[in-house]
């Protein structure tokens, strides 16, 4: 269990890094784009996934292409939630994405509908309701119009992205290409078309390319490969129990997203989101432990 909690735990880091960005004057788009070229790197290196089939007839480029365009996009708009929501929706919002899955499993790929990841579903939806909700301090506070919409919007679209990514990794994988030799082309083609955004923001001085901000992507990085990394060898270590390591990777990153959002950063939650919160562990847990076909 320990793959598991280290998995959990990098990937609230990530949206740690991402939180604490702007207060140390370092620029997302930067580091998304060095963050790149570390998870490629160390993806051809320990993980080692095969290529071959990518040079076959029929390979789905058009499919891997628009995966390198939609990872750092959601890439993007996960550090703008994070800086706009808080940690702890923006981590419940992530993981609840997998609702949006399991109704593309049922819709696209035949999987068979059974009670408990219906009920799964309807629990999540519900819960999905209440992270967009605002926190009862913020609630009170003078805002525009503008920003409570920016901040819901922010979470519904990181909701509907990362369930994008598991649907076109899905798509691919039916192609014949594995789930880990796409992220390792799409980590490629994300990087160099991430550092020619970033080679235009400099040339029109939009923003300067900094040193710091590549340590900072390094860092990104390595965070970021290593939530993958301790997944998959928890998947290696648990051939048996997929749906426990599943549950206990999700359940965990919203356990430790809030306990991270609440006290050292002092989010403030809501009763909606608090009550979200559990109602996402338990659609998580019905949706995971359900019976397969």
């Amino acid at each position: 269990m320990h793959l598991i909690l280290f998995s959990a735990l990098f990937s609230v880091l990530v949206s740690v890094l991402l939180k604490l960005a702007p207060g140390a004057r370092l620029d997302i788009g930067q580091l998304v784009t060095w963050n790149y070229l570390v998870a490629s790197v160390l993806c051809a290196w320990l993980l080692k996934p095969s290529l071959e089939g990518l040079w076959q007839p029929g390979a789905p480029w058009a499919a891997l292409i628009g995966l390198a365009v939609v990872l750092p996009s959601l890439f993007l708009v996960l550090g703008a939630a994070v800086r706009a929501a808080g940690i702890v929706r923006t981590d419940v919002a992530q993981r609840l994405s997998l609702l949006l899955s399991l109704l593309a499993a049922f819709t696209l790929f035949g999987e068979r509908v059974d009670a408990l990841r219906l009920s799964g579903l309807a629990l999540g939806l519900l819960a999905v309701a209440g992270i967009v909700a605002r926190p009862d301090a913020v609630a009170r506070a003078p805002s525009s119009a503008g920003n409570e919409r920016r901040g819901w919007l922010l979470l519904l679209t990181v909701w509907a992205g990362f369930a994008l990514v598991d649907v076109m990794l899905k798509r691919i994988a039916q192609a014949g290409t594995p789930s880990m030799a796409a992220l390792q082309v799409a980590f490629g083609i994300a990087f160099m078309l991430m550092l020619a955004a970033q080679a235009v923001r400099h040339v029109r001085g939009t923003t300067r390319l900094a040193w710091r901000n590549l340590g900072g992507g390094l860092l990104l990085g390595l965070l970021n490969f290593g939530n993958i990394v301790f997944y998959v060898r928890a998947h290696q270590a648990m051939p048996d129990n997929p749906s426990v390591v599943f549950a206990a990777m999700n359940i965990g990153v919203v356990v430790l997203g809030t306990l991270v959002g609440v006290f050292a950063f002092g989010e403030k939650t809501s009763s909606w989101n608090r009550a979200a919160i559990v109602l996402a562990i338990v659609a998580i847990a019905l949706i995971a432990f359900a019976p397969r076909a």
